[in-house]
């Protein structure tokens, strides 16, 4: 039960930083969200919302991860963008846009008062970038492009997903996939 606790605070917290961002997000808002006994966050958080908030990066970075890793089983390249791209629409159309990616929520509210967030922030890029280049390098995309279209894609999503929260739309993310998606297909084309 306690771990149980420890993860439904670990989900909330990544989900409403999603919407509230780091710095509007606090314990009473995660142990409201989630369930669980008011005590049990600073039982399971010794480190304060600063080890909260990068267990919920590293909790979100994990979920997409896998969803990356499943869509990309085929080899079509452009799965990959795909399945990097249809959790954030869904999020952004469910919450009537008032909802983002809590991974650059906290990075780009947390370099002052706590580096470590960013350091946690950076990894999960990392890793989804990792993931993308992994499986454009099976499609057939040479290593050294492979890399670079993986950080153009998360790059191109993350920024596109502010874009549409601003104009409350999902074109701009709609048009940024069917650039990246004729990208990745020319480039294991090319190879």
């Amino acid at each position: 039960m306690a771990s149980d606790s420890r993860e439904r605070m670990v989900r909330s917290a990544a989900y409403l930083f999603r919407e509230r961002g780091y710095s509007g997000t606090g314990f009473r808002d995660v142990i409201a969200h989630s369930g669980a006994p008011r005590g049990s966050i600073y039982h399971h958080f010794p480190g304060g919302k600063v080890q909260l908030a990068q267990e919920a990066v590293r909790y979100a970075g994990e979920f997409l991860d896998s969803g990356i890793r499943a869509a990309m089983e085929g080899g079509d390249p452009a799965a990959a963008v795909d399945a990097f791209v249809g959790w954030w629409r869904s999020v952004l159309v469910r919450s009537e846009f008032r909802a983002g990616c809590p991974v650059v929520a906290v990075t780009v509210e947390s370099h002052d008062e706590a580096p470590q967030l960013a350091d946690a922030a950076a990894a999960v890029f990392a890793r989804w970038e990792d993931t993308l280049a992994t499986g454009l390098g099976n499609a057939g995309v040479p290593d050294d492009r492979a890399t670079r279209l993986a950080r153009l894609i998360v790059a191109a999503v993350e920024g596109a997903t502010i874009l549409c929260r601003a104009h409350r739309d999902v074109r701009p993310l709609d048009d940024v996939v069917a650039e990246l998606k004729e990208l990745t297909r020319d480039a294991a084309e090319d190879s």
